[in-house]
């Protein structure tokens, strides 16, 4: 009897294993979602505005500029829209003036 007693102490000393590995992957999700915030996953139609397209997010309410022609959005997130047409705007004038200082240096 006392070998049939050694195998039941083995099984019962691993069963807490198992609702210790839920508990450690299910506050390791939780943690992951405190850092790291909302994932953005469920955004708006595209909203155009000042001649920009946008979308919000329904969770959290962040904006990203959307590009109609290829229907994705590109660029940063942020809350104000404003700073986000004034990043586009910016980097459609440096590009354009570097597309033109390589046509000058080219001639």
């Amino acid at each position: 009897m006392a070998e049939n007693q050694q195998p039941k102490n083995r099984r019962s000393g691993r069963r807490w294993l198992w609702p210790l590995g839920i508990v450690t992957t299910s506050m390791a999700g939780t943690a992951l979602l405190l850092l790291r915030g909302c994932w953005h996953r469920k955004m708006s139609w595209p909203i155009r505005v000042e001649g920009f397209s946008y979308q919000v997010c329904l969770g959290c309410g962040v904006k990203r500029l959307f590009d109609e022609s290829t229907f994705r959005g590109y660029g940063a997130y942020s809350y104000n829209l404003h700073d986000l047409i004034a990043r586009d705007r910016a980097l459609r004038l440096k590009t354009r003036r570097e597309a033109e200082d390589k046509i000058v240096s080219a001639s």
